[in-house]
Formats: C-alpha cells, sequence, structure tokens
C-alpha cells in the first residue's frame, strides 16, 4: 500500500495538465488534479479556442466584400455581438463538458479549487490536503498589464471574450499574437480599432519579411497601427475613455484592451515551500523531462521556462506521462516548434528566422517570393503573400520556412515535418507542386535573392 493518497498530482486541468493526468491513469498511476475556474484552461475555455471562432467570425465581412469580383450580389448585412458571444459560449461549454468526461472515463479524480503546494509532497485544495509520490504543476499563465495611471480601466483578453457589446473604438496595446489577432478580429466586425506598439515593428521574434507582410496588411484593412508609441494614462470620460500617449497625443476610444504578454500564474502556489527554483523570479525552471530543482516535483507548459504554446504543453505533458509512469524515455524536443499567428493576413512559420541564423553564424541561402494570392485577382485585393525559405548554404538543409498569407497555417503544418525530418531545398526542389495553389510556391523558389 502507498504511503501516498496519489501516485500523481497535477495543479491545473489545463491542455498540459489534463493530457499529463489521462495519460499517467492510463499506464496505471492513481492521479488527482484540481482546476480553481474551468477544466479546459485557457486554450479552450478563454484563448486558442474561442479566439479562433471570433476570427472567423470577423473574415465574413471581407468575403462579403469580395464576393461581387465573383458575380455575387450580396445584400444588406446585419452584425450581432450578442448572438456570437452566445454560440461561441455555447461551443465553450460543450468542450468543457468533454474535457470533465475525458477525465472521468481516464480514471482521474477531479477536484475544483486553487492548488497550492504545502511542501514536496502535498497539495492542499480549498482546505483539504492531498498527497502524492509526484506533483506536475500545470497553472499556466495570465494577462500582464502594466502599471500606469487608470490601467485598471482596461481589459485584457480574458474579458473581450465577455463583453456586452461590440465596442465603436478600439486601443489595443501590445503587438504579439494577441494583439494583432484581435485588432483583425475587431477591424472584421466593425470596430475602428488602432493599435499602440512601444517598438518599431509589429510580432517580434518572427521573421522580418513575414512582420512587415502582416503589418502591410493590417494597414491595408484600416487597422491604424501607432509605432514607437503607448499609453502613459487612461482616464474615463463619461462613457468613454481618454488616453495620453506617450508621444503627447490624447484620443478617446470605447475600449482599451492590453495585450503586453502573459506571466505564469505562480501566486500563492506555494513555490517556496517547496523549495522550487525559478528563472528571473517568475518562471519554473525545468530540463528536458520537465524535472524542477525538487526530485518529486514537475511542471509543463506557460509556467515553466520554455516555449508557451498549447500543442508544446500537450506534449510536454504526454511525454511527462509516459517517462514517469509508462517506462518510456521521453525527452521533449523543442527544436524546430511550429507556430501560427491568425492575424489577418495569417501566419505560419517553423525554424529559423533569417536573423536568428545570421546571428548563429550559418552562412545562409534565402529563397522568398512576394504575390498576389489566385483569391484576391478578381476580388480587386492588391495584398501580397510572402513565402520564405532559409537553406543552409553547406548543408543545403532547410533551417526555416516562413508564410504570411491566405491558409499560411494550414500551409505550415505539412513543412514542419519536413524541416523536422532534416530535409534540404534539393528534397524540395523534386517535390512536385499542386497547382494551382500558393503552397506551391514553396517547392517551385529556384533563384536566391541572397
Amino acid at each position: 500500500m502507498s504511503q501516498y493518497d496519489f501516485d500523481l498530482f497535477v495543479i491545473g486541468a489545463g491542455s498540459g495538465g489534463v493530457r499529463a493526468s489521462r495519460i499517467a491513469a492510463g499506464h496505471g498511476a492513481r492521479v488527482g488534479i484540481c482546476e480553481q475556474s474551468r477544466v479546459g484552461g485557457t486554450c479552450v475555455i478563454r484563448g486558442c479556442v474561442p479566439k479562433k471562432l471570433l476570427v472567423y467570425a470577423s473574415q465574413f465581412s471581407e468575403a462579403f466584400a469580395d464576393a461581387e469580383g465573383y458575380g455575387w450580389q450580396v445584400g444588406e448585412c446585419k452584425f450581432s455581438w450578442t448572438d456570437l458571444i452566445a454560440a461561441k459560449d455555447q461551443e465553450i461549454d460543450r468542450l468543457n463538458k468533454i474535457y470533465i468526461n475525458l477525465l472521468e472515463y481516464a480514471g482521474v479524480e477531479l477536484h475544483m479549487g486553487r492548488g497550492r503546494l504545502i511542501d514536496s509532497h502535498t497539495v492542499e485544495v480549498n482546505d483539504q490536503r492531498f498527497t502524492a509520490e509526484k506533483i506536475l504543476i500545470a497553472v499556466g499563465g495570465r494577462p500582464w498589464v502594466p502599471e500606469l495611471p487608470g490601467s485598471d480601466l482596461a481589459i485584457t483578453s480574458d474579458e473581450a471574450f465577455h463583453l456586452e457589446s461590440l465596442p465603436q473604438r478600439v486601443l489595443l496595446v501590445g503587438a504579439g499574437y494577441i494583439a494583432v489577432e484581435f485588432a483583425g478580429i475587431f477591424n472584421g466586425l466593425g470596430s475602428e480599432v488602432t493599435l499602440a506598439y512601444r517598438r518599431d515593428l509589429i510580432l517580434r521574434g518572427f521573421d522580418d519579411d513575414i512582420r512587415n507582410a502582416v503589418g502591410a496588411g493590417m494597414e491595408g484593412r484600416g487597422i491604424n497601427i501607432r509605432y514607437r508609441s503607448e499609453p502613459n494614462k487612461i482616464e474615463q470620460v463619461g462613457e468613454c475613455y481618454q488616453v495620453t500617449f506617450t508621444d503627447g497625443d490624447t484620443l478617446e476610444y470605447d475600449c482599451v484592451m492590453f495585450a503586453t504578454g502573459r506571466a505564469p500564474y505562480i501566486q500563492d502556489l506555494g513555490l517556496d515551500k517547496a523549495g522550487v527554483d525559478l528563472v528571473d523570479d517568475y518562471r519554473i525552471k525545468v530540463d528536458d523531462y520537465s524535472r524542477t530543482n525538487i526530485e518529486s516535483v514537475f511542471a509543463v507548459g506557460d509556467v515553466t521556462d520554455r516555449i508557451a504554446l498549447t500543442p508544446v504543453a500537450l506534449m510536454e505533458g504526454h511525454c511527462f506521462a509516459d517517462t514517469q509512469f509508462g517506462d518510456i524515455d521521453r525527452p521533449v524536443e523543442h527544436a524546430n516548434t511550429p507556430a501560427a499567428v491568425f492575424s489577418q493576413p495569417p501566419v505560419g512559420t517553423v525554424g529559423l528566422t533569417e536573423r536568428e541564423a545570421i546571428e548563429q553564424d550559418i552562412d545562409v541561402k534565402i529563397f522568398k517570393s512576394s504575390f498576389t494570392p489566385m483569391k484576391y485577382t478578381l476580388a480587386g485585393r492588391e495584398e501580397k503573400g510572402v513565402m520564405k525559405l532559409v537553406v543552409d548554404a553547406a548543408t543545403d538543409r532547410v533551417l526555416g520556412v516562413h508564410v504570411a498569407g491566405l491558409d499560411a497555417p494550414e500551409i505550415m503544418q505539412g513543412f514542419a515535418v519536413a524541416v523536422r525530418a532534416g530535409l534540404t531545398k534539393a528534397d524540395f526542389d523534386r517535390t512536385i507542386g499542386i497547382h494551382p495553389s500558393s503552397a506551391e510556391e514553396l517547392v517551385t523558389l529556384r533563384q536566391p535573392v541572397i
């Protein structure tokens, strides 16, 4: 008989935590899990899934506008924010129940409440204590808002999914994937959108050609991007919000949304009681097996010092469970992790950017194409898509693939396999393209631009 209540107790029932608990239970472990909010975590409840639904909704306005070029006469169109949010909520409720059922069917014992470490083998949930041979922290992150006068008047992505009405004038602060995605959402649904960013180019960390393409596409859709500018102060004036910017301008908006990053949700988690080490005082330090410095405590997902993406958390949780309870040696491989931004135009990317390759002193060849997608020709749109390959000149290996334009995320999933497999530019060249498609550009690029 084990001296512990559980073989594994998981704090946080988001993507990583649910996956880890189910796989561990499948290996025969006795598993408990707790969740403070709703089962499913950020991605399902207030992140990837509802955001993608809103992206779909926002794209209809562009489709209606382009329809005339293809012979359609579209009549008067009306949009209902309340109907959209109600439909979104219904879908999220459905998914939440599915996740609860997945835990139940796997034999995982669910406890609703905020979990905190009492020591390296004990978790407290709602004044009830559970002991476990191993503890997995998978609490994810929360939006981070800078401290400035009036910042409490603004919303974050968490609140954006529950607004009572669609704001007419929206200010988005930030320029990462959340900011540019919501800029496209609000703009497509009819809001007047401004995006303020303290630097000089959106989507920091992505390839520069992709960043420029997305910026041009957003501005072409009527989004006002204020570079080298951010709020200094926010004041409520009647039903509006008056924002004073660092460049001296003062403007009014109906909604101010901060999309300035996310921080691990480690507050009151009891990490100090268990002696868990942090990186930069706010991320849990782990190795390739998701182990912390404490033998019995592990961590996966956005709370760690690794890549903050839902599929990464899923993989980390799965690898952890297989290694610890399935006698399978599965370290997590983070190299060449593909990613997408559901901006308008969207982005798909995998591998090294041109800048990263150069910084690593790799002699590279760059292959690039910029063109108007076929879908836009009859619609009369002039937006350019960008396809780019970063190739090691010495080995011919494709180190990075970067796409901005229609269907970029769908295109990138397949090419991510090619990059992880270490395929060469010659392998790409030997592949017959699918015509007519945008994706064929990636196997028909012949002359390097660098």
